[in-house]
Formats: C-alpha cells, sequence, structure tokens
C-alpha cells in the first residue's frame, strides 16, 4: 500500500534499500534560470535526485513514500557562507573564552548545528573557531550528529594585535604570544607557514582578518591589518593546496590590499568605496553583506553591559553602514554571496538577512540565487548542490509562502531534506 505522509508527520531521519521518495511540490524555484514552475515531482533516491516530472506523479513501488508539498514553495538547500558553527556571541563571550574546554566548545557545537539544519540552510562555510569546527565537520560527515554540510576555515589568521588574534585584552604573561601555528602572523614567511598548518589541520579554506572588527577587543574597526606581500603570499599558498581565501574587512584600504592580493570574498565591506567596488568587479572577487550581524551588534551594542567598553563605539558606528554599503555594491554590479555571521546572532535566524536584502534593492529571485547557485559555485559544488537537477545532491526545503512576494517567509522554512534525508517535515 503507498505510504502517504503528510506534513503534520514530525522528524524522518531514515533511509530504507530501495525506496524512492516523491516530492509533490506545488512551487518550485528553478535557480538556473530565476522562474517558479508549478505542480512538480522530485524524486529522490538515496542522496541523489534522480528526476523532477511534471504533475504529480504515482510512486512506483509500495514502498516509496509521498511527501505532500502541494502548497509550499520548493528550492534547493540554503547555504551561508559566513558562520561561525562554535559560538553565539553574549555577554559571557569573553569570560567563555578562558574557561570553556574543547569539549564544552564542541557539545556547543552540537546544538547550534541542528538550529542551523532545521532552519534550512543544509550548507554553510564556518569562517574561524579554535579548531573544534574541523571535528565538528568530521562528525556531521561521519553522521554522528546533525547539521549542515561545512567547509570550515579552522582557525582564522590574523597580525599580531589584529582582529583574529585572541590573546588582545588579556592580563599580561597569561597566554603566550601566538605564532603562525595560533594563526598570528607578521611577515611573509609567517603567512605561508599559518596557511600550511591550516591545511595540515584540516580547513577547507582560508580566512583572514585584513582589517580590525567590531567584537575584538581592540581600538580600531577598521584599520588595515596586512601588506599586499603578505595577504598575496597567504592567497598563493591557498591555491596551491587547493583551498580559497576569505578576507574579512570592513576598512576601505584594508579590501583593497586583501583583493589585490587575490582573495575571493570580502566580508562585511562596511566602508567600501566606490574605487574598491570597481576593484571587486575587475578581480572576479565576491561580497558577503553579513547584514543581519550588523543589525545585531548595533542593537546589542545598546545594551550596558551586553560588549566590553571598547568594542561599543565600533558597534554603534558599523552596524548602520553595512546595509547601505551593500545596495551601493549590488546597484554597481559587485557579485553577491549570501553569507550572515551566524554565531555573532543566534543561531537559526539566518533567514532574516534575505528581507535586509531586498529592503536594500536586491529582488527576491537573486537573494535566493545568492544563497543557492551562486554559493555552490564558490564552494567548488556547483556540479552537485544549488539547484533542484536530475543527479544534484538531494538538499531541498520548503517555505509556506511564495518568497518573491513574501520575501519574510524564508525566516520559517517548514520542510529540510540534506542528503536525501529527511530532517523537518
Amino acid at each position: 500500500m503507498k505510504k502517504v505522509i503528510q506534513l503534520s508527520i514530525l522528524l524522518l531521519t531514515f533511509t530504507v534499500l530501495g525506496q524512492n521518495t516523491y516530492l509533490h511540490c506545488g512551487k518550485l524555484i528553478d535557480t538556473e534560470t530565476g522562474t517558479i514552475e508549478t505542480e512538480k515531482t522530485i524524486i529522490v533516491s538515496g542522496t541523489k535526485i534522480i528526476a523532477i516530472e511534471n504533475g504529480y506523479s504515482s510512486t512506483k513501488s509500495g514502498e516509496d513514500i509521498v511527501i505532500n508539498l502541494k502548497n509550499k514553495t520548493v528550492m534547493p538547500g540554503l547555504i551561508d557562507m559566513h558562520v561561525h558553527i562554535e559560538q553565539e556571541f553574549g555577554p559571557r563571550t569573553r569570560l567563555e573564552r578562558f574557561i570553556l574546554n574543547e569539549s564544552d566548545i564542541a557539545f556547543n557545537s552540537v546544538v547550534y548545528s541542528k538550529e542551523i539544519l532545521l532552519s534550512g540552510f543544509t550548507t554553510v562555510r564556518d569562517l574561524g573557531g579554535t579548531g573544534v569546527n574541523i571535528s565538528v565537520r568530521n562528525a556531521i560527515n561521519g553522521g554522528k550528529i546533525e547539521g549542515p554540510r561545512i567547509f570550515t576555515a579552522g582557525k582564522i589568521i590574523s597580525s599580531t594585535g589584529g582582529h583574529g588574534d585572541f590573546t588582545n585584552g588579556a592580563k599580561k604573561g597569561l597566554l603566550d604570544d601566538p605564532g603562525p601555528e595560533d594563526g598570528v602572523v607578521n611577515s611573509v614567511d609567517d603567512a605561508k607557514k599559518a596557511v600550511r598548518q591550516r591545511y595540515k589541520n584540516g580547513a577547507d579554506l582560508i580566512k583572514i582578518t585584513a582589517t580590525g572588527g567590531v567584537l575584538s577587543v581592540a581600538k580600531s574597526g577598521d584599520n588595515p591589518q596586512f601588506t599586499v606581500e603578505e595577504v598575496t603570499a597567504i592567497c598563493d599558498a591557498a591555491r596551491d593546496y587547493g583551498m580559497h581565501v576569505a578576507a574579512h574587512a570592513h576598512g576601505d584600504e584594508g579590501m583593497q590590499r586583501a583583493i589585490l592580493g587575490g582573495v575571493k570574498t570580502i566580508e562585511h565591506g562596511t566602508y567600501m568605496s566606490d574605487e574598491t567596488m570597481e576593484l571587486m568587479k575587475k578581480h572576479d572577487a565576491y561580497l558577503v553583506p553579513t547584514i543581519t550581524a550588523g543589525k545585531e551588534v548595533e542593537e546589542k551594542a545598546k545594551i550596558k553591559g551586553f560588549y566590553p567598553d571598547i568594542v561599543v563605539p565600533k558597534a554603534l558606528a558599523v552596524g548602520p553602514q553595512i546595509q547601505g554599503t551593500f545596495g551601493r555594491a549590488y546597484k554597481k554590479g559587485v557579485n553577491i554571496a549570501f553569507g550572515t555571521d551566524a554565531g555573532v546572532f543566534k543561531h537559526g535566524n539566518s533567514g532574516k538577512e534575505f528581507g535586509y536584502m531586498v529592503e536594500a534593492g536586491m529582488p527576491a529571485m537573486e537573494t535566493i540565487k545568492s544563497a543557492t547557485i551562486t554559493n555552490a559555485m564558490l564552494l567548488g559544488m556547483g556540479s552537485e548542490l544549488g539547484q533542484l537537477k536530475e543527479g544534484y545532491i538531494a538538499d531541498i526545503i520548503a517555505v509556506n509562502d511564495d518568497p518573491t512576494k513574501n520575501i519574510s517567509t524564508m525566516e520559517d522554512v517548514v520542510f529540510v531534506m540534506k542528503d536525501g534525508k529527511i530532517y523537518k517535515d
């Protein structure tokens, strides 16, 4: 007898040998063409999409499953290019750096990973932590815990006193002076060694802090923190090991050095000038806007004691700028890759970014493409992720409404399948 499973059924995490899943989709977003098709059936076998048929197809076997998504809008699993899987920033975050063991961080990451997956993000790029993020990726890949597919940078690469120097603000003598193994570099040779260490540790990509940052315990949020030669050395070494480079950057000079040095993505881009936008277009670099994080740090900076005093003025200055800069960059034709900086705010809320991007002038369909087909290409997964197409990995989500008419529906994903396995129904 045909098994018909309605959307009211809760979690399904099983795969039966020889069993196919039929998704009856009322609306289906084609991210390649940017169009919405109606009344389609996606047939999933194992981890892959094996067919997409017109109409609502009947099953071929009594073991097959039918999922009724006839009143939903279905699209590929979303990809967030900027998360921090190990943390959720709060008033205790600075203290926790000194009191949490790696095991504590790992257990917290298990919770965050599941929240990310259930919010519809089936793939993420993790841009920096203690190195536990590499183990979390491996645990997810091994089926030990539930979470998104992770591409991780491991530990950030910074300069002494830079945004990624974890000893900033610590008592003198409490911590050793960090070096390339810890991600703190001060020369071309240091830079190369740090990249090779990331490769040795198992990272998938490299993240540098090209400028000061908001939440680091340091005065400047935008000063340049690498030379062009150092960035070039990092990018050249990364290329040798098959990795791309992401650059945290708020200040304009640091962005220009990063782009000239060969980075692929600029994270945040707060004070980006028109000249830098043209430079990004020339070098085929991508802006990852992280508007949600900007909104969050501005709001939290108004709460007394939430951030250290040195952070507050930076948060109040940077927060209001990011959305406007993104809008200017999009209108100028800068490549856009969807990313949120989740972990600076609560995991599971990354869907808000779509609404902020639309507010700034990017059409809803373009925001969805940036979070699917564009990001899949940047991760080297363009032939497997980011589209609903025969032969692609079965990462599939659904929302209640048509996001081109109601973008807020992206904040409430009601169906999640990753690798052909249903996690939310």
